[in-house]
């Protein structure tokens, strides 16, 4: 696992502070959809590996690491950025990897937020 922590406690403070009266609700309801739409942007990665779109493969590593960014799944952002970066450089040869590697950071990353939604 990589040294980045899993979840940035700032950038959750963050979004609570934008919505601070409400009980969390702004904050479930973020996390909830990060949680929903991230396997979406996966499956495009594979399905746009798979078919060589490496313009659609970087649109879905950089939708991942903008909204992870949003988040603060630090680990999660970081994979994200070396596979767009890597795709943009490279184009998609060895990118399986990496994408194994993000999908398990997406897994610890929902597991953390997860917490935070049902606490």
């Amino acid at each position: 696992m990589s040294s980045l922590s899993i979840v940035d406690l700032a950038a959750i403070a963050n979004l609570r502070s934008l919505s601070p009266d409400d009980g969390d609700s702004f904050l479930k309801e973020i996390l909830t959809i990060f949680i929903v739409d991230t396997p979406t942007r996966i499956a495009e990665l594979h399905t746009s590996r798979a078919s060589g779109n490496a313009v659609t493969f970087m649109r879905a590593a950089h939708s991942i690491k903008g909204s992870s960014s949003n988040v603060g799944a630090s680990e999660l952002r970081s994979i994200a950025e070396r596979l767009e970066h890597h795709a943009n450089k490279n184009g998609l040869v060895n990118v399986e990897v990496q994408v194994a590697e993000l999908e398990a950071a997406f897994i610890r990353a929902k597991d953390a937020l997860e917490k935070l939604i049902t606490s």
